[in-house]
């Protein structure tokens, strides 16, 4: 490929990012200067809503409203949201890019006017909750109007659609006498429904919005800076330094460097862009074919948005939809992210080894594959390692620096200086240019200490979100945001002049490079959040309607019938709903609307078949498939940007791409079943156990999905590396047909039965009776802790009244507030004619533990290892 059409090629995958992400229209003069102070306020509105300066203000002036803005921030960022969105889109094709039409101009004055009329008028708006004016439902209806249409300016059709379809719902989803038996709802008036989308907080600026003007928009903010500043080049770099010279280098280097820019980016599409216009040419001179060098840097961005500690913007809505702080969600989503990124190494490595390629020239000693196992293993477990390693100087300075943030500034502020002293020793990291005509492997020391003060931000990040001593609690997820983003704006502004002065080199000048840095990376961070603000803002459309109507019920409904009440049937129905409605949405809308429908289903679902899965494993399951959305034909958006760069065919591109990503579509079906992978109720002893098994498990998926292991395999042998690797994901499986999981009782034996457990064991408790809408018998499963010799205890504790009826035990309503009440008494008709009961209790029998399946499995693979040995053309590594 010639330069003038990588160049092409590039060009064509930026205007893709723009169309996709930051908007396609780009106009000169006053206008073009319009949109980008747009985006610098905007950017300094959020920093501004999460310092604390709203209080001191309000405090020295005495002018409340200072503070006041906070509490009605979630309408000031939709106003700018819709105003850009406005500006940087155009309407149609057609319409211009090199200026903004009139008519936007009209959209833009009413959808801001609709926004802050909220404001405005938020007084006389609380004195008549739900007794709307005529002027009201017109500000709604507008403001519902200019959203859709901001919608589809900077996302397309789909999600209008989606939106316009639950509108629909609500106002007449109750002519259907089917919906009004199974929702009891009888209809909206246009005033209801007007009112209840965007006059309070149920709709459009319901939780979705409200994290993203809190949560996403600092973190998106954050990415941009650090990208700006040269942070996203420096993890390429050292990508490339670190796997470049091993055999398909560029390509390893490509997954590493993926996952490291995919910490900080919120958008699959850029991720695939920033990474891929450097590393998509590099494989293809070491022999990939396009469309194999595009579908692994495709792979490798969209897992990016899976990688702790920063993860996609759909991650912060999991904290407020799941209801558990986001250091948990860093815990539970760590394990399948590592072991994806493994395997997609792996893989890379075998369609190496099957095409006999090799790596980069690199200058200097080279690193072994053991070394590069390593440094790979420990690039994850580095920040954890950090942190408590904070965590025991942060104790052991508690008599000093108290809680004092001084002490902590100054700490920081010194091992800022002497990184960027050590970087100035060292040349710039420049972007390289991939059709230099040898391209060769950058040293990694150099390459490392060269910018390793871009690590201390994310370092900041993570020990806000993790750390705690007991003078230090953690803090929230949008507070620890900000002051890493404060301190990515210290090392934009700065990093430059600083290296600069310890060269003794021209600092005026680098200082005004720092500048324009910190300039564009606030208006990156704004155009980045265009479309996730009105896609918050469309989903709450969603999330509204089923407020007001119950549509998840229906639906619900629906998709039980279809799956027959099987659980694998019903999670591989809403693996294709994520699937393709994440063709036409963005991640985090698809996340809302898939989990908002779906989650409360297979959790149900699951519980009728005797399989209680946690609702983190749920809302994990459908995020992982929001995301692999994106490198899904005939329309994943990732597949083309990659395809531009390497110019090859973007459906073959995006079909290979999901062929590497198979195996991320396996585990969220694994954790389903197998939340040890979750790190759910895993001490630290059996996480690493389970770690190492399932890194096994998952290359040997990889290798039985390639074809190839220690060498080409045949199809019997393929098909036992299946077989392996589920002995190892679920061992549990094979315990269970060789050994009864529980001993069951019923009546007054139950209850006996309970006694015998210690306290803390679980209690599995079958209820069956009447379903409150439907009246049809049905069952589920809930789980009580034991209390050691007393039954009655363990249920009592839970908010259980049993009351023994012979060999029955009739159960009680439960009171709202306690435990089980979600479960049980919105589900049960507790005063119907048939009773609702304790049908069975059942504890988990003392038997052989499931690891003892390991060995087996490990004794196949050897097996198989050494039929291969002898097929061998050359070194596995």
């Amino acid at each position: 490929m010639t330069r003038e059409h990588q160049n092409d090629g590039a060009a064509a995958a930026d205007a893709m990012v723009a169309e996709a992400d930051t908007g396609a229209r780009n106009p000169a003069g006053l206008q073009g200067r319009i949109i980008i102070a747009t985006c610098i306020i905007w950017s300094i509105f959020q920093l501004y809503i999460a310092s604390k300066l709203p209080g001191v203000l309000a405090q020295l002036t005495g002018f409340s409203d200072f503070a006041n803005i906070v509490a009605q921030a979630r309408f000031v960022h939709l106003a700018f949201a819709i105003v850009l969105a406005t500006m940087a889109f155009p309407l149609l094709k057609s319409c211009p890019r090199d200026r903004i039409p009139f008519y936007d101009w009209g959209l833009l004055v009413l959808g801001v006017g609709a926004c802050l009329y909220l404001i405005v008028f938020r007084y006389e708006i609380a004195d008549r909750p739900g007794l709307w004016s005529p002027t009201d439902i017109a500000v709604s209806a507008t403001g519902m109007v200019v959203l859709l249409i901001s919608v589809y300016r900077s996302l397309g059709l789909p999600l209008v659609i989606i939106a316009s379809t639950f509108v629909l719902f609500a106002f007449f989803g109750g002519n259907s006498e089917w919906v009004r038996e199974i929702t009891n709802y009888g209809g909206a008036s246009l005033t209801k429904a007007l009112g209840h989308y965007w006059m309070q907080t149920e709709g459009v600026f319901g939780v979705a919005l409200g994290v993203s003007t809190t949560m996403i928009f600092l973190f998106v903010l954050f990415g941009a800076l650090l990208d700006r500043a040269g942070g996203g080049n420096w993890f390429i770099k050292v990508a490339i330094a670190l796997l470049g010279a091993l055999r398909g280098g560029p390509a390893k280097a490509s997954v590493l460097s993926s996952m490291m820019t995919g910490m900080i980016s919120g958008s699959s599409i850029a991720n695939t862009v920033t990474t891929g216009t450097f590393t998509i040419p590099l494989m293809k001179r070491i022999g990939f074919p396009a469309e194999k060098a595009g579908a692994v840097e495709v792979a490798s961005s969209t897992n990016g948005q899976l990688t702790p500690p920063v993860m996609g913007a759909a991650a912060f809505l999991m904290v407020e939809y799941v209801n558990i702080p986001y250091i948990d969600v860093v815990k539970h989503a760590f394990l399948p992210a590592v072991i994806s990124y493994i395997a997609l190494l792996y893989i890379v490595h075998l369609e190496s080894l099957k095409m006999g390629l090799k790596g980069l020239e690199k200058q200097g000693r080279k690193i072994n594959v053991l070394m590069i196992l390593i440094l790979f293993l420990s690039g994850f477990i580095f920040l954890g390692l950090a942190t408590f390693l904070m965590i025991g100087v942060r104790a052991a300075l508690d008599p000093v620096m108290g809680d004092s943030i001084y002490a902590a500034l100054a700490i920081v502020a010194a091992l800022y200086l002497v990184l960027v002293a050590v970087a100035a020793r060292y040349p710039d990291i420049e972007v390289d240019d991939p059709n230099a005509p040898v391209p060769q492997a950058p040293r990694l020391t150099p390459t490392l200490l060269g910018g390793a003060y871009y690590a201390l931000p994310i370092l900041i990040l993570v020990w806000n979100l993790m750390v705690r001593t007991e003078s230090l609690e953690r803090l929230s997820p949008a507070l620890s945001a900000f002051w890493a983003t404060i301190f990515m704006i210290i090392i934009a502004l700065t990093h430059r002049p600083l290296k600069a002065f310890f060269r003794k080199h021209d600092v005026l000048a680098e200082t005004r490079k720092g500048w324009n840095d910190f300039v564009q990376g606030l208006i990156m961070g704004a155009r980045n959040m265009i479309g996730i603000g009105v896609a918050t803002g469309a989903a709450g459309i969603i999330v509204g309607t089923i407020s007001l109507t119950g549509a998840h019920q229906v639906i619900g409904q629906v998709i039980e019938i279809i799956s027959g009440g099987n659980l694998m049937v019903l999670l591989v129905l809403v693996a294709l709903l994520s699937l393709i409605l994440g063709m036409g949405l963005p991640t985090t809308a698809n996340y809302i609307v898939v989990s908002s429908l779906m989650a409360p289903v297979i959790v149900t679902v699951g519980a009728q078949s005797g399989l209680v899965v946690p609702l983190i494993a749920v809302h994990m399951f459908v995020f992982y498939f929001g995301i692999l959305a994106d490198d899904t034909p005939p329309v994943g958006l990732a597949a083309y940007a990659a395809a531009a760069i390497s110019r090859g065919d973007p459906i073959k591109t995006g079909v290979q791409g999901f062929g590497y990503d198979i195996r991320t579509a396996l585990l969220p079906f694994l954790f389903i079943f197998n939340t040890d992978l979750l790190l759910i109720d895993v001490g630290p002893l059996k996480a690493v156990v389970v770690f190492f098994v399932a890194l096994v498990a998952m290359l040997l998926f990889a290798a039985a999905t390639q074809g190839y292991f220690i060498a080409k395999s045949r199809k019997w042998e393929s098909a036992l590396l299946l077989f392996i690797a589920f002995m190892l994901f679920r061992p549990d499986f094979f315990l269970d047909s060789v050994s009864e999981k529980y001993a069951s009782a019923t009546g007054p034996a139950a209850i006996e039965l309970m006694g015998t457990q210690e306290t803390g064991n679980d209690i599995r408790l079958i209820v069956s009776g009447p379903d409150f809408d439907t009246g049809d018998l049905r069952t589920t499963t809930v789980v009580v802790p034991a209390v050691a010799g007393n039954g009655e205890t363990a249920l009592s504790d839970q908010g259980l009244t049993v009351l023994p009826e012979g060999e029955q035990l009739l159960l009680e309503e439960p009171f709202p507030g306690t435990p089980h009440f979600e479960a049980l008494g919105n589900e049960y008709d507790f005063y119907g004619d048939s009773p609702v009961e304790i049908s069975l209790v059942q504890v988990e029998n003392d038997r052989l533990p499931k690891e003892v399946f390991f060995l087996p499995a490990f004794l196949l693979m050897i097996g198989l290892m050494l039929i291969q040995r002898r097929r061998a053309t050359q070194p596995a590594f």
